[in-house]
């Protein structure tokens, strides 16, 4: 039994140290290419429908920059950008983005109610749970679990992969599954709210 639990410490030490093994440094000097869609440091993108990458979680961000360099997450703005790059130099990358802190946006009034209550307690007459029981109550995301922190993420964004996760259209990763299952569940109007409440999270 003692050498079970040896092994699954081990494994998961292992696990950890190759999901951290990025240098921020070394992720920096890659990042001016990525700086034109997503801003400086990735906190301030030119558009709302793209994504803010700074603070998301570099195991998240790793496995996500790999999904598109291989083909499984398509994103035709970022065709190509990434060809170049070494494993280890998206390991950087995502360790430079995630070193940066998240600008946190502003979310409508009107729907802080609704997407509050999504977001902290989940619709149980649906089946939806809590999105705070994966991306913790104050939406900073779980590291070991490649679940990224949300709060302050662009609405529009999130609106955007709530849908393509409901539709089925984004379903690359590990975690794609758990996503889709979620998103099926959600009305248009509770993705609009939980997605303006997530904005504003912090």
């Amino acid at each position: 039994m003692k050498k079970l639990i040896a092994g699954v410490v081990l494994g998961v030490g292992l696990t950890a140290m190759a999901h951290g093994a990025g240098d921020p440094k070394a992720g920096e000097e890659n990042a001016a290419v990525c700086a034109g869609c997503h801003g400086q440091g990735g906190a301030k993108p030119v558009m709302g429908v793209y994504p803010k990458l700074s603070g998301l979680g570099e195991k998240y961000l790793y496995n996500q920059l790999v999904a598109i360099k291989d083909g499984d997450r398509a994103i035709p703005e970022m065709t190509g950008l990434l060809d170049d790059m070494s494993d280890q130099d998206l390991q950087d990358l995502a360790a430079y983005y995630n070193d940066q802190d998240m600008v946190v946006s502003q979310a409508d009034p009107d729907l802080v109610d609704q997407g509050s209550a999504l977001y902290r307690g989940g619709n149980m007459a649906s089946g939806v749970p809590a999105c705070a029981g994966c991306h913790s109550p104050q939406g900073t995301g779980n590291e070991p679990a490649g679940y990224p922190a949300l709060g302050g993420q662009n609405a529009e964004y999130l609106v955007e992969q709530l849908k393509a996760y409901r539709d089925g259209d984004r379903a690359a990763g590990s975690n794609a599954a758990i996503m889709m299952d979620v998103a099926s569940k959600l009305t248009d109007a509770e993705i609009e709210a939980v997605s303006s409440y997530i904005s504003g999270l912090n």
